[in-house]
């Protein structure tokens, strides 16, 4: 390691380490998703609701490019940033070669099964209506089948790089393909291509931004290991699948891989369920509040996928007290960023919701902008609750203890929302009436991330109180420093 990578990991104040760490990262997801709206604002603007409804259907699949990424992504930034703090460099870099080739495999497959099932598959996304789905299976061609590969690793590398604290460098390559998506999304839409084919240049726009950020990642690692400044490789060899090095990564990954799965699982459901009303309306007015509610989410991720290796080194290196107050510093910092989101999307719901969709352009655009804004405020009330989970799933991740994340990542998707939608829609429909039962739907995702939180809450008390009560190694007062020092 370099002496201002070990300075930040061992003797930068806490909070001054978490922010450097948390705040270019932050940054770099807040341009994800800004660019992820870029689709929606841009296609609003065809005042078409199939095509935005296309575009936001094919979410959950896109998405999957992430799951695949953090599977390798953080499982291979938690092995890596473990063996950083026991010193262990040749480990961290025989990880980071497994994560790579491991990555690029497993999304070739994907890439190959989205193109021979994609019929199928944007049916099963809530595509049945005809126009809407021609459009987003010209969507999920191109950003799927065509540029999936660059876009998960993209997001690998950027995982990769953070794992060494490098999280500006990380940060740099995402944002640089956020703003390259949100100025080339007119430069395909209206200028290149004919009228018509908004969606085909949105997502050549996102495909090709992502061609670009991968490029920026595999040049930085080049110039890195000419300098010999990192220990990240893609040189795969037999030492790559000793030490348990492929358990552990995929052991540290898989719930961080659950989470997004499970995550767009349960979005092409909610997305399902609610075209049962044949309402489009409801479905384009779902798909903008989802996207809006995203920039809540990515905060909370960046803060906490930030700390994740200052959490993993300090563990490692036996600092059990100094990371019991990480993860305080942390969860406080994800927990306000997302109050402040909360309040301000409610607060602000039909102005946000209103970017995207244009109550003047017609009845239907302002029939989708009412649907908006509820499905907003009902979104944003659980993402408070959410940070605090993201904040001790990503600890566990960290410290390689696959098995409590992997809990909490299910629980926030999957075995709670998806069984709380048809409940909640049955109580709605008796309640309410059979109409206003979606609402009970897009209930299920704040109530989930409520009873999250609390098992959160329970699984770190027990966790700590049995694995951060002291520290592993002994302190010794240095009277020249007026310090106390950390001794085998």
């Amino acid at each position: 390691m370099t002496i201002a990578k070990k300075d930040l990991f061992e003797d930068t104040p806490i909070i001054d380490a978490v922010m450097k760490l948390a705040v270019p990262t932050v940054i770099g997801q807040i341009i994800l998703v800004i660019y992820n709206m870029a689709d929606t604002f841009f296609i609003g603007l065809t005042d078409n609701n199939a095509k935005i409804t296309a575009v936001t259907i094919c979410m959950p699949a896109f998405m999957f490019l992430s799951a695949v990424a953090n599977l390798f992504g953080v499982g291979g930034s938690s092995v890596i940033s473990k063996a950083l703090g026991k010193s262990n460099m040749d480990r961290g870099s025989w990880a980071s070669a497994f994560s790579f080739w491991g990555c690029l495999l497993l999304t070739l497959v994907y890439s190959l099964l989205a193109y021979l099932l994609r019929n199928p598959f944007v049916n099963f996304l809530g595509g049945l209506h005809a126009d809407v789905h021609a459009y987003a299976v010209q969507y999920l061609i191109i950003t799927v089948v065509l540029g999936g590969l660059f876009t998960a690793m993209n997001n690998l590398m950027s995982h990769l790089v953070r794992s060494e604290g490098r999280s500006l460098h990380a940060s740099l390559g995402v944002a640089m393909g956020g703003i390259l998506n949100i100025a080339l999304d007119p430069l395909f839409m209206f200028v290149i291509l004919p009228p018509g084919n908004e969606v085909v240049g949105a997502a050549m726009a996102t495909a090709l931004s992502n061609v670009i950020s991968c490029i920026y990642f595999m040049i930085l690692l080049i110039v890195s290991k000419k300098n010999d400044t990192t220990i990240i490789s893609i040189r795969l060899t037999r030492h790559s699948f000793e030490w348990k090095i492929p358990q552990k990564i995929l052991g540290a990954g898989a719930p961080a891989a659950v989470m997004t799965f499970a995550e767009n699982i349960s979005y092409a459901i909610l997305d399902k369920l609610l075209s049962g009303y044949r309402i489009l309306a409801v479905q384009s007015g779902v798909g903008v509040a989802k996207k809006i509610n995203m920039l809540t989410h990515s905060i909370v991720r960046g803060i906490t996928q930030g700390a994740l290796p200052l959490l993993g080194y300090n563990y490692s290196a036996g600092k059990r007290e100094k990371t019991k107050q990480i993860v305080r510093v942390v969860a406080t910092f994800a927990f306000c960023s997302a109050m402040f989101c909360a309040v301000l999307m409610f607060i602000f719901a039909r102005p946000l919701v209103g970017i995207f969709l244009d109550a003047n352009a017609g009845a239907e655009l302002e029939e989708a902008l009412n649907y908006g804004v509820v499905f907003l405020r009902i979104f944003c009330i659980g993402g408070p609750f959410s940070a605090i989970a993201y904040a001790y799933i990503s600890f566990f991740q960290a410290v390689g203890h696959g098995k409590e994340s992997f809990i909490l990542a299910l629980l926030r998707k999957g075995i709670l929302d998806i069984p709380l939608m048809f409940i909640l829609r049955g109580l709605a429909s008796i309640v309410l009436s059979p109409m206003q039962s979606m609402f009970g739907i897009v209930s299920a995702t704040p109530m989930a991330d409520i009873i999250c939180f609390i098992v959160s809450l329970i699984l770190f008390s027990r966790f700590a109180s049995s694995h951060l009560a002291k520290d592993k190694r002994r302190k010794r007062y240095n009277p020249e420093t007026q310090t106390y020092e950390y001794v085998e």
